[in-house]
């Protein structure tokens, strides 16, 4: 038992939680969350110009080590500056912990200068928030956040540290939190509906999406797509959730295109996995999915399940451990015959994988020498000298696609993407996944767009020497509003003057930014200069950066 002033009892409780690395962007209210860190050499703070950055640095942490990413931002203004990542991190399932510095409550009633109700303006998008009001609540609270934020569906959480909590003082017995086991076994009656469904099937198809790659699924995934033969889709693909190279994966579903209907109605089972159906943004007159079409839905998210498709099968369980037991019904119901007729259908999707590669080089060579590079010359390149190892943060919106057919994701943590919609979330993001791992090259393809939300995140590579290697898809517009845009318009109305759309007058210099910030930057305009350059960039021993001037027709 030791006397301890609130403050010190935070740090405590932080590293009883096995934390680390903050990040953080702070004010005069977070004056006794930074006093305290120099008593506490063990965790080390991370520094952002912009409170946005600092969550989005922690969501790519979390992410790629599957801890709990911890953020401190500043009181009303500051947590206001980080709701667009915070909406991310809800919507797309990251584990956060956000805390702010309050003002003290002994002054909240006469409304002090930047103060605000923190709990109400962060509710929306987190799991849990909470103002600690008395030093004696902070072990509880610290620990029902980090708990809350860790199971399933994970997701952010948030506390409000007022100033005098943080300096009154309480006798405390810190103790390691004991491990916590969040997977949660199917429902045997369920696995064998399910696996009766997927052997009588002729066409099934899979649907993957996050939290495949969350419950570290993908090789179970693989297992049950190749024992049934299953054309498998990604409806969300912001990790490895399916090995992005295996024969049976055609990529990922366009959730806002009537097509997408038509595709699903020619399936007789489908069988999603980890994922929402279906997140659109566009309406469309009539639902992706036919009532009449057998739905089995395994998930760890209880509010998804039957959200707004009611599944014949419904299978409440962490995807792992469903697929594997699924997997394993599977192989005991099937008979020779049924073995053989999947392996049709997987001779007969490999096909239509190798005519989706033959599209993109068709695209790719009659692209080959336009000025200014086409997107497919850009993920070719960066494909030929990206290293083994290396992991890509991925917010280059519309050049995604072309990275996903020049690219093979085939490995956990080989790949994070922008989740949620929010943009500028990649410069921070990039920071944190090198944190997490420090000996993988890690390289961020961003929008310029996307970039100038947050471009002062640079400094905190700079600042840290935290070696990201960004490349900019410089198309200098809001390409992906331009393309909405026009699929408003239809192909019989006028022609639009995409008004707010255009990055121009003045043309944005991404190296000389870079350059400001203190880290390697250059501008690349010719293809064929493409190739040295990204490997001058990729080379280099530091954060780097390359503004790659792309066609933004």
């Amino acid at each position: 038992m030791a006397r301890l002033r609130g403050k010190h009892l935070i740090m405590e409780l932080l590293l009883a939680e096995g934390v680390d690395t903050v990040f953080g962007n702070p004010g005069t209210t977070e004056s006794p969350f930074m006093d305290a860190l120099q008593d506490y050499p063990g965790i080390r703070y991370i520094l952002t110009l912009q409170e946005s950055v600092a969550i989005a640095a922690a969501d790519g942490y979390a992410r790629a080590t599957g801890k709990v990413g911890v953020v401190n931002v500043h009181i009303a203004p500051g947590v206001g500056n980080s709701l667009s990542m915070l909406y991310d991190a809800a919507k797309g399932g990251t584990s956060l912990v956000v805390t702010a510095g309050q003002s003290d409550t002994r002054m909240l009633h006469a409304e002090p200068h930047l103060s605000g109700d923190l709990v109400e303006m962060t509710r929306q998008y987190t799991k849990f928030s909470a103002e600690v009001l008395h030093v004696s609540q902070l072990p509880t609270l610290v620990r029902r956040a980090f708990k809350t934020a860790a199971e399933p569906p994970k997701g952010p959480t948030f506390l409000s540290l007022p100033w005098n909590v943080c300096d009154d003082e309480i006798d405390a017995d810190i103790r390691p939190v004991p491990a916590m086991y969040h997977r949660i076994r199917p429902d045997p009656a369920a696995i064998d509906s399910a696996a009766r469904m997927l052997v009588a099937a002729r066409s099934p198809i899979m649907l993957v999406g996050d939290r495949v790659a969350d419950s570290d699924a993908a090789a179970a995934a693989v297992a049950v797509a190749e024992a049934v033969g299953a054309r498998v889709y990604a409806v969300t693909f912001s990790a490895m959730n399916f090995p992005t190279g295996h024969p049976q994966f055609l990529g990922s579903l366009n959730l806002n295109s009537l097509a997408t209907r038509d595709l699903l109605r020619e399936v007789d089972v489908v069988l999603a996995v980890g994922c929402s159906l279906f997140p659109q943004y566009i309406y469309l007159d009539e639902p992706l999915l036919d009532a009449s079409t057998p739905l089995i839905h395994l998930d760890s998210h209880p509010g998804e399940i039957g959200k707004n498709f009611t599944p014949e099968v419904a299978i409440l369980a962490d995807p792992k451990m469903g697929l594997e037991e699924l997997n394993q019904a599977i192989e005991a119901l099937q008979k020779p015959a049924d073995r053989d007729a999947a392996a049709r259908r997987r001779h007969e999707i490999a096909s239509a994988k190798e005519r989706q590669a033959e599209g993109f080089q068709r695209r790719l060579r009659s692209n080959w020498d336009k000025a200014p590079i086409h997107p497919s010359r850009l993920a070719h390149e960066l494909a030929q000298c990206l290293p083994s190892d290396a992991t890509i943060v991925d917010e280059a919106i519309t050049t995604s696609n072309a990275l996903h057919a020049a690219l093979r994701f085939d490995r956990p943590g080989s790949y994070f993407r922008i989740r949620g919609g929010a943009i500028g979330w990649g410069i921070g993001a990039a920071i944190g996944v090198q944190i997490a791992n420090p000996s993988r090259p890690v390289v961020a393809v961003i929008g310029d767009g996307s970039a100038m939300y947050s471009i002062q995140g640079l400094w905190t590579a700079a600042h840290e020497r935290i070696p990201v290697k960004y490349v900019i898809c410089g198309n200098r517009a809001y390409r992906i509003l331009k393309l909405n845009l026009l699929n408003y318009l239809g192909e019989s109305s006028r022609p639009s003057a995409f008004i707010g759309m255009d990055l121009r007058d003045p043309d944005l210099d991404f190296a000389a930014l870079a350059r400001a910030f203190g880290i390697h930057g250059e501008r690349v305009e010719r293809p064929d200069d493409l190739p040295a350059a990204l490997e001058r960039t990729i080379s280099q021993p530091g954060p780097a950066l390359l503004d790659v001037q792309l066609d933004g027709s």
